[in-house]
């Protein structure tokens, strides 16, 4: 019988390997590179969802962020603050995000990967039902909270996907 850390774990993995397959044989410059000028790049995609990964499970898990404990935040060299998850950042903002290689990316990514499966392996049915936060209305459970970073984590994976896409299109007609 499958768990439901299991299902959870296979969600987080899922995630992973878009971001290995979308950032594989990309260059620093097409990965910064945006469709049009309010566009996201894949680089600010991968950054920002590994960004809110890292936040939202050590957040629950009681843990210190991957990108400030290994020092991810230096490496990346990025002008935004050291809690910055690109939250609610300005077209300007996601355009700094310039010069990030695909070996970069999959490396932070792979150590929030590995602390958040860590952490997930651990759980119980019991643990999962515990309120994380009573901001809303019905509070919400450790369930839902991870759930909800993997349902986010994909969308933005996929996005990443499309405009990898686009851009071979462009540059293979």
């Amino acid at each position: 019988m499958t768990s439901a850390t299991d299902i959870l774990i296979d969600g987080f993995g899922r995630i992973r390997e878009v971001v290995h397959r979308v950032v594989a044989t990309h260059s620093p410059q097409v990965l910064a590179e945006r469709v049009d000028s309010d566009a996201n790049s894949i680089a600010w995609l991968v950054w920002h969802l590994t960004r809110v990964q890292d936040d939202h499970v050590s957040e629950v898990a009681g843990t210190e962020q991957v990108w400030l404990s290994e020092g991810w935040n230096t490496r990346f060299g990025l002008p935004f603050p050291p809690e910055a998850t690109g939250y609610a950042q300005s077209s300007d903002e996601v355009g700094l995000v310039q010069g990030i290689s695909a070996e970069l990316l999959r490396g932070y990514h792979d150590a929030v990967h590995a602390q958040t499966v860590g952490f997930v392996e651990g759980l119980s049915d019991d643990d999962l039902a515990r309120i994380v936060d009573e901001r809303w209305t019905p509070a919400v459970t450790l369930a839902v909270r991870l759930v909800s970073v993997i349902s986010d984590d994909l969308q933005h994976a996929g996005q990443a996907a499309f405009i990898a896409g686009m851009l071979g299109r462009r540059r293979h007609g």
